[in-house]
């Protein structure tokens, strides 16, 4: 036992010291079968080589490919992140792609025979949205024969039956739900292996279980190669938080975020100018004051466009942080740049600023202040009058047992403003949507995960608003913008398919449908859009946001002069005669 043991860390010495060397000694796994992972993988890298890197890709593939396939790992026989580690060194020192492919082979011969399936899982495509994407397990170019062979049995061989061991559906709400995935939140960093198991792990899910991995934009497979050298090389904790964030942005899904280290993402400070910024005609602008004593203190003013910032301008400034900014389009990303911009180092900062045409140089110290809650809806009460004629109700401090009484309220009025340029305090779809409609009216359907076939999603039938016994006969102008997602963004689609009902706004943040939490190593946290959300004819909402009926957009000039033209354009569409 002592001689493996010190076999194995002579080896991963080798490792550290130089990739070369590594490969021209290592024929053998590197780890002890008995060496314990709880306190660290054991594996440390200082550079990766090209093959190294497409190694480790296919065997990512792999490995999440036997963890949702072998009968043997999807029944939790094995702890399969252990796995990896044991796997790892060898893999490394592998000199090419057959080598490689020849320890994936053994590894996959030690997880035992793979019995004949009873039952065996079927595949309707027309029952589908989407199906797996794995094509890459009959690439001659990727794999060898011996490999694709052992992987195509495994695939045809897979259970009917639903368990799994490390994702369970959700009986309600059909997504996925990784309750058994380990955190390891004692791992000290930097540890190559636990950074590696994060990628895989995220990049798996990814790729089997996010309804919108075709909306993703680019190739997933090229991501993976792409971060692994990021991920697997960074020098500390931070470093590794980062190289995540920048993966997770690359879903483009606003919901996907490393929301556990925001803090890591640029720009990065324990204080804020006292000043919220909006993205208005492509420029940051004032929009208010986050702190009100030390935001009138500053000088800055409603409507002032901030060029630079400490000597850098903003557009420049906007480009560098770009990849570390989660989002399903560019409206999501310039509204959490926007948010975020104003961190920084406690103290002065110069800015400049751009007031009625004229550059200012101004001195603005940035303070400790808590996040405050950015709206766009109207300030007051959750319930207003305009005028006589026209109701309003906002839907950030909805309450479902207040509904009832304001509608009572909204009855005589030519029509209704329901503000979502926020994010609903309540559910409130199926207790609001059946006011306004004049007869059961379909909205939505959405896809839910297939334990059975991982990597595909089956159709749900179509959502429907029942028919209210009272109802309400006005217009209804539905505000949204950028601040409407997800639970924003499905309100929207139950509100809109009344026959008197237009959206008003710009394109919303597209992120729909029920997030699921992701566990990574170290702690960590992230999130994944998981149902999938389209309108009744299948159309997607994901990424493309919910597209108004009359586009409006705020001006500077409106910003400036205090004027809420989203909402004024509604007021004029309900008192305009038809």
């Amino acid at each position: 036992m002592l001689k493996h043991v010190i076999r194995s860390a002579l080896v991963l010495c080798m490792l550290t010291a130089g990739v070369a060397q590594a490969q021209a000694q290592v024929a053998a796994p590197a780890v002890d079968a008995k060496l314990g992972f709880d306190a660290g993988s054991h594996i440390s890298l200082q550079a990766l080589s090209p093959i190294q890197v497409e190694n480790l890709a296919i065997a990512a593939k792999v490995w999440g490919f036997l963890k949702y396939h072998h009968p043997a790992v999807r029944s939790g026989q094995h702890q399969w992140d252990f796995e990896l580690f044991r796997v790892l060194p060898e893999l490394l020192a592998a000199k090419d792609r057959g080598g490689a492919d020849a320890v994936l082979q053994r590894w996959i011969a030690r997880l035992g025979p793979v019995a004949d399936c009873n039952p065996c899982a079927s595949l309707n495509q027309q029952d589908y949205q989407s199906l797996p994407s794995l094509g890459w397990l009959n690439d001659t170019r990727l794999l060898s024969g011996a490999l694709r062979n052992d992987l195509n049995r495994i695939y045809r061989q897979r259970s009917g039956a639903p368990t799994q061991h490390y994702v369970a559906i959700h009986p309600q709400l059909g997504k996925p739900v990784f309750d058994s995935e380990a955190e390891y939140k004692g791992i000290a960093f930097p540890d190559a292996g636990y950074q590696l198991l994060s990628l895989f792990r995220f990049w798996n899910i990814v790729e089997y279980w996010s309804p919108y991995r075709d909306q993703v934009g680019e190739d997933w497979n090229k991501v993976l190669r792409q971060s692994i050298a990021p991920v697997a090389l960074a020098k500390d904790r931070a470093g590794y938080e980062r190289a995540m964030l920048a993966l997770m942005a690359r879903v483009n899904d606003t919901h996907t975020n490393l929301w556990s280290s925001l803090h890591v993402q640029p720009p990065v400070g324990t204080c804020r100018l006292p000043v919220l910024l909006r993205f208005i005609e492509g420029r940051a602008a004032v929009l208010a004051y986050g702190d009100e004593e030390a935001g009138a203190a500053s000088g800055l003013q409603r409507g002032d466009l901030i060029e630079s910032m400490d000597g850098v301008p903003v557009t420049r400034l906007i480009d560098s942080w770009r990849p570390f900014y989660a989002a399903s389009n560019e409206a999501a990303r310039l509204r959490d740049i926007g948010a975020g911009m104003t961190k920084g180092s406690c103290g002065p900062s110069t800015l400049t600023v751009r007031r009625d045409g004229e550059l200012k140089e101004m001195v603005v110290p940035r303070v400790r202040s808590g996040n405050k809650r950015i709206t766009h809806d109207r300030p007051g009460d959750t319930f207003q009058l305009i005028g006589d004629d026209i109701a309003y109700i906002k839907l950030s401090s909805i309450k479902r047992d207040d509904l009832a009484g304001y509608m009572e309220r909204a009855a005589k009025t030519k029509g209704l403003v329901i503000d979502i340029r926020n994010y609903p305090s309540d559910f409130v779809p199926w207790i609001l949507g059946p006011y306004f409609i004049d007869k059961p009216t379909r909205f939505a359907r959405f896809t839910h995960a297939d334990p059975v076939n991982p990597g595909a999603f089956k159709w749900m039938p179509e959502v429907e608003l029942p028919l209210h016994p009272t109802g309400y006969s006005g217009k209804v102008m539905v505000l949204v913008d950028e601040m409407s997602q997800s639970r924003s963004e499905y309100t929207a689609m139950a509100l809109r398919v009344g026959p008197r009902a237009k959206v008003i706004g710009s394109t919303t943040a597209g992120a729909d449908g029920d997030g699921t939490w992701i566990p990574l190593p170290g702690g960590l946290r992230s999130l994944l859009s998981g149902t999938g959300v389209f309108y009744p004819d299948k159309r997607p909402t994901q990424r493309i946001g919910i597209v108004p009926d009359i586009e409006v957009k705020p001006t500077i000039a409106g910003i400036r002069a205090g004027r809420d033209e989203v909402l004024d354009a509604a007021i004029a569409e309900i008192r305009r005669s038809d």
